[in-house]
């Protein structure tokens, strides 16, 4: 019987991991009992230099889930695929997590698109001058250098003894300078 599994990896190869996993099981005729391996992640839109674009972010990283029918072949194999440190779980020893521990990794990426996103509308643009509003940049001036409509967050370069500092705010916090 399957169980899900959590595989530790280096952070920033656990799609290697996945390929390098999947690609040794069906080598040594294993493929059956790995029913599934899934890099949890999410799809996150962020505003560069004025452009949104997609990315994926990863919302485990260094982290991997697989479904498999634990035996000592499995054990070793997934032990043994380069850029894997090992199992979560005591002792070295693989612990597995319930379907509805599994289903709410999953789970997350499905409420986070679910939720409905407040509609803000802004007033200024990249390169504008803005005013800061409130919190402990207050009164200060600044430029806005990018906006994050998913975030609701400014990036405004104020003047800090005379250098300029990137500061991250929320959308509410700026007014532009008329």
């Amino acid at each position: 019987m399957a169980r899900w599994y959590i595989i530790h990896a280096y952070s920033g190869f656990e799609n290697k991991v996945k390929e390098a996993i999947l690609a040794e099981a069906e080598r040594t005729g294993l493929e059956a009992l790995v029913e599934q391996i899934e890099v949890p992640s999410e799809t996150v839109t962020e505003v560069k230099r004025g452009k949104k674009i997609q990315t994926e972010r990863k919302t485990m990283p260094g982290y991997v889930l697989a479904k498999l029918a634990m035996n000592d072949d499995i054990y070793h194999l997934v032990k043994n695929t380069p850029k894997v440190t090992g199992f979560l779980g005591n002792g070295g020893k693989p612990q597995a997590i319930s379907e509805r521990e599994a289903a709410r990794y999953f789970g997350q990426r499905d409420e986070l698109a679910a939720q409905p996103k407040r509609e803000i509308s802004v007033d200024y643009e990249i390169g504008d001058s803005v005013k800061v509003l409130d919190g402990p940049f207050a009164s200060f001036n600044g430029v806005v250098e990018e906006l994050d409509f998913d975030k609701n967050k400014v990036k405004v370069s104020v003047s800090i003894f005379g250098r300029a500092t990137p500061v991250e705010l929320d959308f509410e916090q700026v007014e532009l300078v008329k």
